[in-house]
């Protein structure tokens, strides 16, 4: 498997926040947000090829640690052609197993959350990869299947208030009760997630809504291998 990097720190988003996890970065994508924070996992795909055996020898030896829980994400993991036989490690070594991904494609991998993040059309950069990543950002039938098969939460990147009104939509397609839905701001700036923080907040309240920050930017800033 192409790997971006491994590393140890606390869950930054979602139901599982401050969460102490060994993460799994898989490189390669086959969507291209306007806003990735991860660009070298997507746009320009970096990391090195490691087997199994050496992905699941890093969780117990570097660095050592006492967490139970480890997040595989990316890029897009469930791409990665070892995916299933990876999160099936993963389940032997006795770990909670979070699969983070933007819902595209099903395969039946291990897992404990099914950490599933529909694109909103906030997401769809300009230039020729507009068309592929519109065509895939929202697969309704992979959802289905996403969200029938594991325990989910549903995780929507919001830019302005207006996209909300997409979230609404889409969990009302899909039957999705409003305790699966976290909504967190757009960026990687300190500031500009704060700023946005607040009125996402509010609106949260109003709709019944999860808010989820990004806490690994608020400790540490936008940097790798937190």
């Amino acid at each position: 498997m192409k790997i971006a990097e491994l590393f140890y720190s606390l869950q930054g988003e979602g139901s599982l926040i401050g969460t102490p996890s060994f993460f799994i970065r898989t490189s390669g994508c086959n969507l291209r947000c306007s806003w990735c924070d991860t660009p070298y996992t997507s746009w320009q795909p970096e990391g090195s090829e490691m087997s199994l055996d050496d992905i699941c020898a890093a969780i117990c030896a570097l660095p050592r640690h006492p967490a139970r829980h480890v997040v595989v994400t990316g890029g897009e993991p469930m791409i990665a052609p070892e995916i299933v036989a990876l999160t099936e490690r993963l389940r032997a070594l006795g770990l909670h197993i979070t699969v983070e991904t933007a819902g595209t494609l099903f395969k039946p991998v291990a897992c404990d959350l099914m950490s599933i993040s529909p694109k909103l059309a906030n997401s769809t950069p300009e230039g020729p990869w507009a068309a592929q990543h519109e065509r895939l950002r929202l697969q309704a039938d992979v959802l289905g299947k996403l969200m029938a098969g594991y325990e989910y939460q549903l995780k929507f990147v919001i830019a302005r208030p207006e996209d909300v009104a997409e979230v609404k939509s889409l969990a009302a397609a899909w039957n999705a009760p409003a305790e699966r839905i976290v909504l967190m701001p757009e960026g990687i700036d300190p500031v500009r997630l704060r700023e946005r923080a607040l009125w996402l907040a509010e609106i949260c309240k109003d709709e019944n809504f999860r808010f989820s920050p990004r806490l690994h930017v608020d400790l540490y800033g936008n940097r790798r291998g937190v």
